[in-house]
């Protein structure tokens, strides 16, 4: 067992170290905030030995964005690495504006030595996020941060203002360079089990002396916002002799039940509430991975402002459910109905079970090989990035660049093939989508643009039957929901959000490997009551180069 990072040193990296410029204000709740952030290349030792991780501003993790509700973000992006970069907006919606969302289907890649300023609001959002690399693999080397959105001051938060507000990025983490990672995915290999999980860039390490030590109060609460930035492996989330009072997922405010652990899966972020109501010592704070071979863990320490007793014997132990247990856990997310998120209305006023389904897509997830090489497959295609973002092929009308019928709605058997695949579907539509995963694998599916309502788990082959089992009254909203082993998931999704927007694996490896693909929500309706234009600034590649909007 590595030794614990107290509680202050895990969140160091978590306060807002850029300073934060707000001007030009439009109106009183809309003000404009202004970043600069330098990408770079740094050598540190998360798990103990030197390796080359992405540093943003000279941090790793990145710099934590605080902002509000409907703020203006613009910020300019400076590539330094030696490859082409982009950073993705986890979760931020990108309303009528998927022209920012920071993928390969959406947006060029910044080429090295050169910037790009993205312009966007988390329009009607409130909660934890997070930001990352999407360009190659990237993402195994860091470049992640947290993105923290809070309510305007006139919306009421449906619990007490905390003592205290902090952010932990857990995550699973390699030893291997990314670079080494990413040629051996495209040499046809998976990848083994990671090294070792970090909490804000740390595990495995200690920090002493009075600088170090954050001194939580008896008696008080205190917010803790715990996101899973990792690659691979779901984790759980334990604070020692404590309970944990669950009150945001993703932006939805959720029915306030307490929990002694908490699974949170890759891509999933949460918000507990923690009351110091223990004896005065400290206690462990573990993060460890969950249905793996070998048990990886981190750990930190939870100070209690006069305790005298240091953290002793063995971590708390990860709890005795297991996949069953895991899936009755996430049947008791429920939304809160009376509560306001970012708007003045209560989230249950939206009646999202009396809707009718305008199209159901089934999607099935696999592991083929192809041409003898590891891919990941959705309905048997796996996905290949264009040289052209889709969205740019799309606005300039430039064929041959995405297919819209090499993936269907169901899944078909036959042969695995690969494209770049998007599946059509209208402007508010209301569509059910079923994840179902005959694999012995957890999986985890993010969706950008939106959040979804999760109406359904269950064990083996989804059935129409099955819709009998969806809560239809107060199912919670998300943009990431897992799928359990040999199992399916349900989502309803209002398509109110026009533009191209990935759907994909959030294990990074599967993603990379093909399984994603972009979802085309498209009206005839040209207005900016739906969509923004093109940005002045956007990069023009591939088959767009030397176009003009």
């Amino acid at each position: 067992m590595g030794k614990p990072v107290l509680l202050h040193s895990l969140l160091l990296s978590g306060l807002l170290l850029l300073a934060v410029l707000d001007v030009s204000l439009v109106n009183a709740d809309d003000p404009y905030r202004f970043y600069t952030w330098t990408v770079t290349y740094g050598t540190i030792s998360p798990l103990g030995a030197p390796q080359q991780v992405i540093l943003i501003n000279g941090q790793f993790p990145g710099p934590q964005l605080d902002v509000v509700t409907n703020d203006n973000l613009v910020l300019n992006l400076i590539n330094k690495l030696d490859v082409p970069f982009l950073l993705t907006w986890n979760g931020i919606k990108q309303r009528k504006n998927s022209w920012q969302d920071g993928v390969l289907g959406t947006n060029c890649p910044i080429p090295p030595g050169s910037n790009y300023t993205y312009n966007f609001q988390p329009k009607d959002q409130i909660g934890s996020f997070n930001y990352f690399p999407s360009t190659g693999f990237h993402r195994a080397a860091g470049g992640y941060g947290a993105i923290n959105v809070y309510q305007r001051p006139r919306i009421p938060i449906p619990y007490a203002t905390p003592d205290g507000d902090f952010t932990l990025l857990v995550g699973d983490w390699y030893k291997t360079d990314h670079k080494a990672l990413q040629a051996s995915l495209d040499s046809g290999n998976s990848l083994p089990l990671p090294d070792g999980v970090l909490i804000n860039g740390h595990t495995q390490a200690t920090f002493s002396g009075d600088q170090d030590t954050l001194f939580l109060s008896t008696g008080k609460t205190y917010k803790f916002r715990v996101s899973n930035v990792g690659l691979k492996n779901t984790l759980n989330f334990r604070i020692q002799g404590h309970t944990m009072k669950l009150i945001e997922v993703e932006g939805s405010h959720v029915v306030q039940n307490m929990y002694d652990s908490l699974d949170v899966h890759v891509g999933q972020s949460v918000n507990v509430l923690v009351t110091l109501n223990q004896a005065p010592k400290d206690y462990y704070i573990v993060a460890s991975t969950r249905f793996t071979p070998k048990m990886l863990v981190a750990s930190g320490v939870l100070h209690y402002t006069n305790s005298q007793t240091p953290v002793s014997g063995p971590l708390p132990a990860e709890p005795s459910y297991q996949l069953d247990g895991s899936m009755e856990q996430a049947r008791t997310y429920r939304w809160n109905l009376t509560a306001n998120a970012a708007r003045p209305n209560p989230q249950g006023s939206f009646h999202y079970g009396t809707i009718t389904t305008t199209k159901t897509i089934i999607l099935s997830n696999s592991a083929p090989l192809i041409n003898g090489k590891q891919r990941y497959a959705v309905n048997g295609v796996s996905y290949v990035n264009a040289d052209t973002p889709l969205k740019l092929a799309d606005y300039f009308n430039i064929p041959g660049v995405f297919s819209t019928s090499s993936l269907q709605t169901v899944p078909s058997g036959g042969a695995a093939t690969v494209a770049t695949s998007a599946i059509p579907t209208s402007l508010h539509d209301f569509i059910e989508v079923v994840f179902q995963n005959d694999e012995n694998t957890m999986q985890s599916w993010h969706l950008d643009g939106y959040d979804f309502w999760v109406v359904g788990f269950g064990s083996g082959q989804w059935a129409p039957a099955k819709r009998s089992t969806y809560n239809l009254v107060d199912a919670l909203t998300r943009h990431t929901t897992q799928v359990y082993p040999n199992s399916w998931t349900a989502i309803l999704v209002s398509l109110d959000n026009q533009g191209m927007w990935n759907m994909r694996s959030a294990i990074w490896e599967r993603q990379y490997l093909g399984q994603q693909f972009y979802l085309r929500v498209w009206t005839a309706e040209k207005s900016l009551a739906n969509e923004y234009n093109i940005p002045s600034n956007a990069l023009l590649c591939g088959k767009a180069a030397g176009r003009k909007p």
